[in-house]
């Protein structure tokens, strides 16, 4: 195959809308990496983060406490604890080790942002990743420009310029568009994944779920292509 070739090559785009602060919505990115990583089309999948904010309006100078925000809200404690046992279990099928005492529930508003600048700088996938894993497996504070500015070096991006979105207003405006396309969509809660623009999955997903998509993805767009 020469290099034409090999550019005309179609590409499959995975949107995943999620939040830094869902426990399913890491596993559901893990789960989907692994699927990816598998794909005997790996080199032609691009993912595209798209940001939702499940908690708007936490602040983003100090942690809330979470338990008392979901009595609050009507949540038993009860049921989310063992919604944490039960994401615990499956984390560490995934490879994921959730720290759920240690988490601090605190706006994520600049870490949507951040994931915006560091996908324009080829390192999405991987801001994305090191987001997940501070939050639920160090107890990080990803509302911090410090702690944002050393996870972007940590993957390769420029610290002081993710500062610099962090203390601004960068990339704002793509947050608030990736939530208002989810509305339009009647996306209601995250992970939320829309395979080529058509084929959605919703939730923390199988593994085999998201293999079985990305193959029905792949023969549309194989179907659809003419031979020259």
């Amino acid at each position: 195959m020469n290099e034409a070739q090999q550019n005309s090559r179609p590409v499959l785009t995975v949107e995943v809308w999620s939040d830094i602060m869902c426990p399913f919505c890491y596993l559901g990115h893990s789960l989907l990496q692994q699927a990816i990583a598998d794909s005997p089309h790996a080199d032609r999948i691009s993912v595209r983060h798209r940001s939702f904010l499940l908690m708007p309006d936490l602040p983003a100078d100090h942690p809330t406490d979470l338990e008392s925000l979901m009595r609050e809200r009507g949540v038993p404690i009860e049921q989310m604890q063992a919604g944490r046992r039960e994401l615990a279990t499956r984390g560490a099928e995934a490879g994921i080790e959730y720290d759920f005492e240690n988490v601090l529930t605190i706006s994520t508003r600049s870490a949507h942002r951040v994931i915006h600048y560091a996908a324009a700088h080829g390192a999405g996938d991987a801001m994305v990743e090191a987001l997940f894993r501070a939050h639920f497996s160090e107890g990080r504070d990803v509302a911090d420009a410090a702690v944002l500015a050393e996870l972007a070096g940590g993957v390769g991006l420029s610290e002081i310029d993710v500062r610099a979105v962090v203390e601004g207003t960068d990339y704002d405006d793509e947050v608030t568009e990736d939530i208002s396309r989810a509305r339009s969509l009647g996306v209601q809660g995250v992970p939320y994944f829309l395979f080529d623009g058509r084929l959605a999955l919703s939730g923390a997903q199988p593994k085999a779920a998201f293999e079985r998509a990305l193959a029905s993805a792949w023969q549309t767009i194989d179907d659809a292509v003419v031979p020259s």
